[in-house]
């Protein structure tokens, strides 16, 4: 899949991700929750503004992206049957 990053180039010149695009589909970064360095690679733990997780890493050689994980929405409850109570009559 073709992931293009738009980013922020502060003050210290260290670019943040703000906005992926991956074929029609753009997202807004709403949160950095980690990033780390590699031998040859820079990573970045994002949640979009669907909620959704995404890690990406980037190539300083290539000049390239790609998305490594993604989780959709883990924000959300999850969707196991709700345990009955003993002292329930649900």
């Amino acid at each position: 899949m073709d992931l293009r990053v738009d980013c922020y180039a502060g003050y210290r010149d260290e670019e943040t991700p703000r906005r992926l695009t991956m074929g029609a589909r753009h997202v807004s970064v709403v949160a950095v929750q980690d990033r780390w360095l590699a031998p040859d690679h820079r990573y970045f733990k994002l949640i979009g503004d669907d909620g959704s997780l995404y890690i990406i890493r980037h190539d300083p050689h290539q000049d390239s992206w790609q998305l490594v994980f993604f989780r959709d929405n883990p924000q959300e409850p999850s969707a196991t049957p709700r345990k009955k109570s003993f002292f329930s009559n649900d």
